[in-house]
């Protein structure tokens, strides 16, 4: 009964920590706004993107703006803003409001969304704060006032992509209770054991599993977002660029588990054979 009771909490611990995992790197990676914002900063900084959200800042200023007897004297202005915005001291600071604004829209509850915000069947990018940006150095050296829209969204994904950003937004903060669920299942296969070595190796053959497992999902799901196209140069190089840093750090989630995997089995089949050893010696010490 005990063996029993150790397999089958074993078994339960296996199939939480499969779902656990990648769910706890999508909540600290995607949903949590802090976590996004740090995980997607660095894409800010690839030149041939920035080259894309500059030429996307400038042209939203288009001659829909600029009155046709200024058009001479602003276009200079917007063509060196498309040549230094990303050099420009308040780029950070827009890069990263663009992040935290595209979030909300994407992933908050869409009760919190802004009022005549319509963005609820797609994934979109809001490049407001960087349209912004180039509104101000504009003004600063033609001290004409020009406005900036309040929002200026960039489709980086079809519907279908919003409804399962949903989904898994909605499932990912359950992470952390199975990974805590996982963490008792196997405390109490640990205990109820009759041969502990037999628990640890089989929970790290389980954990190697679970690790190539992942990676093949993950490569799969990257290989059917790579699959989609938006139509638009910002938005893919966005995307080729997050799916790119997610790969690399669920990769390094992955290998940190595999790692932990490998110890367990071989700490497992240590403690096998000290105690076979161990029952061996027992006989022929009563002799």
């Amino acid at each position: 009964m005990r063996t029993f009771v150790s397999a089958v909490a074993v078994l339960v611990g296996l199939f939480l920590s499969a779902v656990a995992m990648p769910a706890l790197w999508v909540d600290r990676n995607i949903v949590q706004e802090d976590g996004f914002v740090a995980f997607t900063a660095p894409l800010g900084k690839d030149p041939v993107f920035q080259q894309r959200l500059a030429a996307a800042a400038v042209g939203s200023l288009g001659a829909d703006r600029v009155p046709e007897a200024l058009s001479g004297l602003v276009t200079p202005v917007l063509e060196s803003a498309a040549r230094s915005l990303t050099n420009m001291p308040g780029y950070p600071d827009a890069w990263t409001e663009t992040l935290r604004r595209s979030h909300r829209l994407n992933v908050a509850d869409p009760g919190a969304e802004p009022a005549g915000t319509d963005t609820a069947s797609t994934l979109t990018l809001d490049l407001a704060p960087l349209v912004a940006l180039v509104a101000k150095q504009v003004a600063e050296a033609t001290t004409l006032p020009l406005e900036a829209p309040d929002q200026l969204l960039i489709t980086i994904g079809q519907p279908e992509h919003r409804q399962v950003l949903d989904r898994v937004a909605a499932f990912a903060p359950l992470g952390s209770a199975l990974a805590i669920g996982a963490l008792i299942a196997f405390a109490l296969a640990f205990v109820a054991a009759r041969r502990r070595g037999t628990v640890l190796a089989g929970v790290g053959l389980g954990t190697l599993l679970l690790a190539w497992a992942w990676k093949l999902s993950a490569d799969a799901a990257a290989t059917a977002v790579l699959g989609t196209s938006s139509g638009n140069d910002v938005a893919e190089i966005f995307k080729t660029e997050f799916v790119s840093a997610a790969a690399s750090s669920l990769g390094q989630w992955i290998v940190t588990a595999a790692v932990a995997g490998g110890v367990l089995l071989a700490a497992g089949l240590v403690l096998r054979t000290v105690a076979g050893r161990r029952v061996q010696q027992q006989p022929s010490q009563h002799r």
